[in-house]
């Protein structure tokens, strides 16, 4: 038996669910060819999983790495928690397709600190043009979503209103040629500018190609009102018959699991993510502006901020920490209010000079009110769910961000595994590998057996954990040392190998 790569000495975790077993994994080219004792075989690299488990690579279902895939510090980050692919166009906005003038330089403003500047689109930019940017040029797979706001946008600009059947047809017509072009599944950010005036007839009109794909949807409520977004998610489910998946379903779990369940019960085909943090992080624009300010319109809303009185919400400052502030990066980690008083103002005033002097690209981290005394509690429920897939939300711009992208995966199978016993370790593969896997079509991923694709993730359960803090957010995680993608190691004694074989994944 001779193989390309030999993981030898492990025990196995297949993403079935069944409990791990001790066998060899051997590889040749990208492929799993055998998994089993492997007594004799020879290979030209040879993995040592000794008092190691090996798993199939995990996928963050919800993650912003879609201008900084190939940034090695974003693909290290993943990689240390045993995350092997990415799926991107969260939350409706990112960088395809753009046909028309201004889409691209819009959504990169906008977005700009929760996506990044993309490194090498300037121009019209189609789905797989994108995909194709991706295809071996970075250590991790790709997946990418349709962003709704993106199509919107490039139809009908900032426009605060329902579509026309003309307009509809055209963002139907986008739709119908990124699925053609490789695209997984079409996402909404119904909090964010343009995403928030398309109604539920829109996007249903718009699911009706997906066949099997699922809507991702950054629903219009969370905590507190999770019911009202769940109620719109169904009711899109209804109408289209897709499949639907909620991005970073977050609350108090007694709100926002009895309406999951009675969609599922219904016969309605639901999943989500999560990410095992109570704050959350964003642009500081969607959480401060009042809602009469045309957040997508950027020269107008800039134009309001510069000459008239604004109303803010004064609750929000204690509860906001700046992470993305280019220009002012010295505020980065503090929060609102403890730079506004650095800088001599009041935070009203503090917060509008930065929206201005960032056209509105600022970000920041959020305590989240509604987690109340549950908080932690809430966490655990909602991953215990069987919807449940991982999603990182992971945000790699600027100098102080959410600690989520660095640890998330590390800190489910460390604390919620080792520590609180919330899942298995054969139950966390299921949750972050095989389950996502199948839910975005990605194909011969997410099992360890023969004829899958080996991406494979080696995890000392013992070790496994978190080092991120929102104190310290860019430490990378501790416990996972060796990764392959593609058959190829990609992490090695913990370190990156420097290869890329990360694939452009299509359904």
């Amino acid at each position: 038996m001779i193989f390309d790569v030999l993981v030898q000495g492990g025990r196995v975790l297949d993403g079935t669910g069944a409990p791990a077993f001790p066998a060899d994994v051997g590889v040749v080219a990208d492929e799993i060819v055998a998994v089993g004792r492997l007594d004799g075989a020879e290979a030209a690299t040879v993995v040592d999983a000794s008092r190691r488990h090996v798993m199939p690579g995990l996928v963050d279902c919800h993650v912003h790495g879609d201008a900084l895939a190939g940034d090695p510090a974003v693909q290290l980050a993943a990689l240390r928690q045993g995350v092997t692919t990415f799926v991107l166009g969260q939350d409706g906005l990112s960088f395809a397709p753009a046909t028309t003038p201004g889409t691209l330089a819009y959504v990169t403003r906008y977005f700009a600190a929760v996506n990044g500047v993309h490194p090498w689109a300037d121009g019209p930019l189609s789905v797989r043009e994108l995909l194709d940017g991706h295809d071996r040029t970075t250590a991790l797979n790709t997946a990418y979503l349709l962003p709704h706001g993106t199509i919107r946008y490039d139809v009908m600009g900032p426009a605060e209103r329902a579509a026309t059947r003309d307009e509809l047809a055209a963002m139907l017509a986008r739709v119908e040629r990124g699925l053609e072009e490789g695209a997984a599944g079409l996402s909404t950010g119904l909090e964010y500018a343009p995403g928030r005036y398309a109604d539920a007839a829109e996007i249903a009109a718009l699911c009706a190609p997906l066949g099997g794909l699922p809507y991702v949807t950054h629903m219009r409520a969370y905590g507190e009102r999770a019911a009202t977004g769940m109620a719109e998610v169904a009711a899109i489910a209804r109408a289209s018959g897709a499949a639907v998946h909620v991005s970073h379903y977050h609350g108090p779990a007694s709100v926002l699991l009895p309406p999951l369940d009675a969609a599922l019960d219904e016969g309605l085909d639901v999943t989500f993510d999560s990410y095992p943090y109570l704050r959350g992080s964003t642009i500081l624009a969607m959480v401060v502006l009042p809602a009469r300010i045309p957040a997508a319109d950027t020269e107008r809303a800039l134009e309001i901020l510069a000459s008239e009185p604004v109303e803010w919400d004064d609750s929000l400052w204690p509860r906001i920490t700046l992470s993305h502030v280019p220009g002012a990066e010295w505020a980065e980690g503090m929060t609102l209010p403890e730079a506004a008083a650095k800088a001599g103002t009041d935070p009203g005033e503090f917060c509008r000079r930065i929206l201005l002097d960032t056209r509105l690209s600022a970000g920041c981290v959020t305590a989240r009110p509604d987690e109340g005394p549950e908080g932690e509690e809430s966490v655990r429920a909602i991953l215990r769910h069987p919807a449940h897939t991982g999603g990182s939300d992971g945000i790699y711009v600027g100098g102080h961000p959410h600690p989520r992208g660095y640890g998330a995966f590390a800190r489910m199978l460390g604390h919620h595994v080792r520590e609180t016993g919330d899942w298995s370790l054969a139950q966390a593969a299921v949750h972050l590998a095989s389950h996502p896997a199948r839910r975005f079509g990605l194909p011969r991923r997410g099992l360890v057996r023969p004829g899958q694709i080996a991406d494979l993730a080696v995890v000392d359960a013992a070790a496994v954990r978190d080092l991120a803090t929102y104190e310290s957010p860019r430490v990378p995680a501790a416990g996972v040392d060796d990764v392959l993608v593609s058959g190829v190691p990609v992490l090695a004694a913990g370190r990156l190998t420097g290869a890329t074989p990360g694939r452009a994944l299509r359904p």
